[in-house]
């Protein structure tokens, strides 16, 4: 990235005030995308062992699939889902509150004697696939955001510090170079003037 500037002081003081800047954020920058992709790995763990204790709730009752089909589902359907926002290293994320389910009015007497036991494993198989689905959302959001971070951090670390500092160190240099010039141009003023006082 080539940045712009002229050989001035304030084109320097400006080009300084950006550096220090940039200086001062990079540190938080790099905490911000440490914490976040704890987070990211944090929240993929825990989506992970989710999606393992759904493949085990459902592979318990793996052997009474011939009696879900007597089974009615409409029984029981989800009426609502609580969430809340969580700010994480400055990401809002969901956090899973509760699962509202509705339940149809049923006989007891027309109906299996395991309908009971079906609906609350029906319930549990919900909840846990819609916290499961909740982590791999807050775990994609972490994770966009960390991106987003290690391309700032990247870009402030290889690309702007350095520009801003080489375009500091030409001006500098330039104006150094300028100064000297002008301090030699002043001496070979002062010596032709002295010459000239002493021949006359």
């Amino acid at each position: 990235m080539a940045i712009k500037f002229q050989y001035n002081k304030i084109s320097l003081q400006q080009l300084d005030k950006h550096l220090k800047m940039r200086e001062r954020a990079l540190p938080t920058l790099k905490n911000k995308e440490s914490a976040l992709r704890m987070e990211v790995k944090r929240a993929r763990d825990k989506a992970r062992a989710l999606d393992n204790d759904l493949q085990q709730l459902v592979s318990q009752y793996d052997n009474m699939v011939r009696l879900w089909g007597e089974f009615d589902n409409s029984l029981v359907t989800i009426d609502d889902v609580d969430l809340e926002i969580k700010k994480i290293a400055g990401v809002h994320t969901p956090v899973l509150k509760e699962v509202h389910f509705k339940l149809q009015e049923f006989s007891m007497f027309n109906r299996p004697v395991w309908t009971l036991d079906g609906i609350n494993l029906l319930k549990d198989i919900a909840r846990l696939g819609i916290e499961r689905e909740v982590f791999y959302r807050k775990m994609e959001l972490l994770d966009f955001a960390r991106k987003k971070t290690t391309q700032k951090v990247n870009l402030y670390e290889k690309v702007q510090i350095p520009g801003y500092q080489e375009a500091i160190r030409k001006i500098k240099r330039f104006l150094e170079d300028e100064d000297n010039l002008s301090k030699s141009a002043q001496k070979i003023v002062k010596t032709r003037q002295q010459q000239m006082e002493m021949e006359s």
